[in-house]
């Protein structure tokens, strides 16, 4: 059980909430990457992280994006079936791109969210106002995120993370008492 105080310092950093990024492989995927004999790369999504982008935009009023260090057609066709506002491929330096987002949209970094699941997303998480891992993130990652998911990456992390939001937006303040 998680102590009362921790469950409404979440709540209120979830509160703040306007946009939510994500990694990909790891946390959209299962961290595999798949080749055909003709060398074309597949990776595997969760139709129910899926349904959480859409939670998201549509109880929460909360934007998504994708900053990934990959390049995959997969990528960007899930992005465009789901509608997500932000896709970065090919990205190394994520916290530029984190800088970026916030001061076009005009957000301060309190109000985004991120979930990540290896070292090349430790310093994102370091500057945002809410974090959360799958629970098969790396050790680094799940000694720094708000929340650890019972979800591992590609299995539903990104939805359980994203209920937390939907939740603490649109659920009374009970918690808060």
């Amino acid at each position: 059980m998680v102590a009362e105080p921790i469950v409404r310092n979440l709540v209120k950093q979830a509160r703040k909430i306007k946009l939510l990024l994500t990694d990909c492989d790891g946390v959209l995927t299962d961290a595999g990457v798949y080749y055909s004999a003709e060398g074309e790369q597949m990776k595997r999504f969760s139709v129910r992280d899926g349904m959480g982008v859409e939670r998201l935009r549509k109880f929460a009023d909360v934007d998504t994006g994708i900053i990934t260090g990959e390049v995959a057609e997969s990528v960007k066709r899930r992005a465009e079936k789901l509608k997500i506002k932000h896709l970065y491929l090919g990205i190394r330096n994520k916290k530029i791109v984190l800088e970026e987002i916030a001061t076009r949209e005009n957000l301060a970094y309190d109000q985004i969210a991120y979930i990540g699941d290896d070292i090349n997303d430790f310093q994102v998480m370091q500057l945002v106002g809410l974090t959360g891992c799958p629970s098969d993130a790396m050790p680094e990652i799940r000694n720094i995120a708000d929340y650890q998911c019972v979800a591992r990456g590609g299995f539903g992390a990104f939805r359980e993370f994203s209920e937390i939001i939907i939740e603490a937006k649109t659920k009374s303040d009970e918690v808060e008492k």
